[in-house]
């Protein structure tokens, strides 16, 4: 099953890729002591970490939501076809995502809101599709929301350290071409996308991150973007992945949020992970634990 109902909103799940990220905790998680992990092996093998390679899996997703007559996605993945010298993993893709959002009855065009939760280039890849030799909207009738703080930042004009790093050409070929299209909507510290959604910044992964906030009847959810990569961080929320922009934002968002779901309930739903891929947590101690997965299926 890849369909849950939160209150009067309905919750699908679209795979783009899963599988090994090519790192090893110490890697991903630079600041984390190996001993850490081998605690929690129970909960991380196999989904979240491979018993025999010691390498990281994560899944590369989309949330599809409808809410109040309207179809929204949050984050739109890698792409197909793109450009990315220093991601070459993630580079001129040939995947079947537009297919895959089709079984679960969406055609690009049905689509009214994209969320980008950040700008990373893991996050935005359809956001655009290539025509001939330009990049244009995959979405044509969408509104693309965006934190101003990350289309700021991630602007090649505004930040020349982009160049040589995983986010070289994703402005350019993902989010510019929307912008251009006037398709694009800026918002800062928090942004009401309907009565049961809203968007609410979560800074420190990135300058503009967010996170999604549900609340439909007695339901309570969360759509985490990148505050979590693994179950590790939930267990250990202090620790980082390598990708966050501000070590310290970054953590204390996590805390907040976490500790937020677990007093109110609230499903969590980050952007990567495999396994059930949403959870319920608890407060253990000056930390979380998990409390239930979600009921749907495995990837």
């Amino acid at each position: 099953m890849s369909d849950i109902t939160l209150g009067q909103v309905e919750v699908t799940r679209v795979e783009e890729l899963y599988g090994p990220v090519g790192m090893t905790p110490e890697v991903f998680f630079p600041e984390s002591p190996k001993h850490k992990w081998d605690e929690h092996r129970s909960v991380l093998v196999p989904d979240f970490l491979d018993d025999e390679t010691g390498i990281c899996r994560i899944a590369v997703q989309t949330w599809v939501l409808r809410s109040e007559g309207r179809t929204i996605l949050i984050d739109t993945g890698v792409g197909n076809h793109k450009e990315r010298p220093y991601a070459p993993f993630w580079g001129h893709l040939e995947l079947d995502f537009l297919g895959n959002l089709a079984r679960a009855g969406v055609q690009p065009d049905d689509v009214d809101i994209v969320i980008n939760t950040h700008l990373h280039v893991d996050h935005v890849g359809w956001n655009t599709r290539l025509e001939g030799q330009s990049w244009v909207p995959t979405f044509r009738n969408a509104s693309y929301l965006m934190h101003k703080a990350d289309f700021e930042f991630w602007n090649p004009a505004n930040n020349p350290k982009i160049a040589g790093g995983v986010n070289q050409n994703v402005f350019e070929d993902s989010v510019a071409p929307v912008y251009a299209a006037g398709q694009v909507t800026l918002w800062e510290t928090s942004h009401r996308i309907d009565t049961a959604l809203h968007l609410q910044a979560a800074p420190g992964h990135t300058p503009g991150s967010s996170v999604v906030m549900l609340a439909s009847g007695t339901e309570r959810a969360v759509f985490a973007g990148d505050l979590l990569h693994s179950p590790f961080q939930i267990m250990h929320p202090e620790h980082n992945s390598c990708f966050c922009e501000d070590a310290h934002a970054a953590r204390k968002t996590r805390g907040e949020i976490l500790g937020r779901a677990a007093d109110t309930n609230a499903l969590v739903l980050p952007a990567h992970f495999t396994g059930h891929g949403a959870l319920e947590v608890e407060r253990s101690g000056t930390s979380f634990g998990i409390k239930r997965w979600a009921s749907l299926d495995r990837l």
